[in-house]
């Protein structure tokens, strides 16, 4: 297998081919959860939907929308449309805002989970002789399992590091000769600052040429940052334990947008106010439809994910509709004395501005009856503590390109190397302090 070889022909179907296939899945995925799931029987029949009326694809926006509440309100199998003996793995969110987000796959959903995890590693250049270390936490999170299970599909070595000892991870990668990462984005990062403590150059002593990274959003200036850590070619891949956990999208080695896998998934990009579908290329919320799964169908699941649709046809040959970076998410957007402010715009900033870490924090306050927002950043130099002009320098550089992109005014707080806390999963970049938000 060569890198970057395209794993299945369906991800060169022509856009007919597509909507054959989507059409066939959705009307039958349409009929099993009316039939299946009581909570699609009682939203289609509030909504008076009628099964008959779903012909195709065309007909897709006559649905209801399906919301992480619904899965809340069904805890823990009210949303299953098999019955439980069928179920061969559980999976489960964190639950940190409430009860987890309760998922289940039969055999079938498995084999078909590995597939769509070989197209997604395969794209991002992984081969049979690439060994690949999973840094995701072991447990009922779905990114370790669903990454490791596709990666030996493909004939991959897979090493099941879990998150955390990261002393240990980094002595593996190297007694090991791993070659391609699995992590979030913010672990390999203190990795990389991890073993360069350790005396180990990661360009140099390792053996690393890709990064496959998921988990949570980060911008370009992340990715730059990991690539020269590193030295390797870092991607990322996309998915959440609803729709199937990661395996819905990924990154090609040409990086233009992550395609997704429409034979199983059919995507829709709405405005997250109105729940109008947006036209082709435009910005907005992503749904997705899942129309193979057995054991949880989910009918136009609202991500919350703001971003964009492509259907051109890649450079690297494959024909499926790719979605853009994910430039942030609607519930989590802050709004500022009436501005809008997506934590990904400010760590855009700080990653452009030499003389700082890739470590930072979002705090959000009141005072008085303002809003007010701090961003705490590390100095890559403690010297710089040294000068107060130096400091002030950066301090008001910081500051400008921050306002210049905002539209409003932050507070920097510079701070000493190794101050911020490390995350091993999903980093928690924002605290809003705010009671009244």
């Amino acid at each position: 297998m060569q890198e970057n070889d395209i794993w299945s022909e369906c991800e060169t179907y022509d856009r007919e081919q597509f909507r054959k296939v989507q059409s066939e899945r959705l009307v039958d995925t349409v009929k099993r959860v009316y039939e299946k799931v009581p909570h699609y029987k009682n939203k289609f029949d509030q909504h008076g939907v009628s099964v008959e009326d779903i012909k195709s694809v065309d007909d897709l926006s006559k649905l209801p929308f399906t919301e992480k509440k619904d899965f809340r309100d069904n805890y823990p199998f009210g949303l299953f449309a098999v019955p439980q003996k069928q179920i061969v793995r559980f999976h489960a969110s964190s639950g940190t805002t409430g009860k987890p987000t309760v998922v289940g796959y039969t055999k079938n959903d498995m084999t078909m989970w590995s597939e769509m995890i070989a197209r997604i590693v395969t794209m991002a250049g992984v081969t049979d002789e690439d060994v690949a270390q999973i840094s995701f936490g072991y447990g009922l999170f779905t990114g370790a399992f669903g990454l490791h299970q596709g990666l030996e599909h493909i004939g991959a070595a897979v090493i099941p590091m879990s998150s955390g000892n990261t002393e240990k991870q980094i002595m593996i990668m190297k007694d090991f000769h791993t070659t391609a990462l699995i992590s979030t984005p913010s672990y390999a990062l203190h990795m990389a600052e991890i073993a360069r403590e350790m005396g180990v150059d990661p360009k140099k002593d390792l053996f690393l040429k890709w990064g496959l990274f998921g988990g949570e959003g980060s911008t370009e200036a992340m990715r730059r940052e990991i690539n020269g850590a590193w030295g390797l070619l870092a991607t990322e891949n996309y998915g959440m334990s609803e729709l199937i956990g990661p395996g819905v999208s990924g990154e090609c080695l040409a990086l233009k947008g992550m395609h997704i896998n429409e034979d199983h998934f059919i995507p829709e990009i709405i405005n997250p106010d109105t729940g109008e579908v947006l036209p082709e290329g435009a910005v907005g919320e992503l749904v997705i439809t899942t129309i193979s799964k057995e054991a949880l169908p989910i009918i136009r699941y609202r991500t919350s994910d703001i971003t964009s649709l492509n259907y051109d046809k890649c450079d690297c040959g494959r024909t499926t509709v790719r979605m853009a970076k994910i430039s942030g998410r609607s519930n989590d957007m802050l709004i500022l004395g009436g501005v809008n402010v997506f934590p990904a715009q400010i760590e855009e900033v700080l990653f452009n501005v030499d003389g700082i870490g890739p470590h930072y924090q979002i705090k959000v306050f009141k005072q008085g009856y303002l809003d007010r927002i701090e961003v705490d950043v590390e100095l890559i130099d403690a010297n710089y503590l040294d000068s107060f002009g130096k400091l002030e320098n950066l301090n008001q550089t910081i500051k400008h390109k921050l306002r210049t992109v905002l539209g409003i005014d932050a507070k920097v707080n510079l701070m000493q190397p190794r101050t911020l806390q490390r995350f091993e999963g999903k980093a928690k970049r924002v605290i809003d302090m705010r009671e009244d938000k």
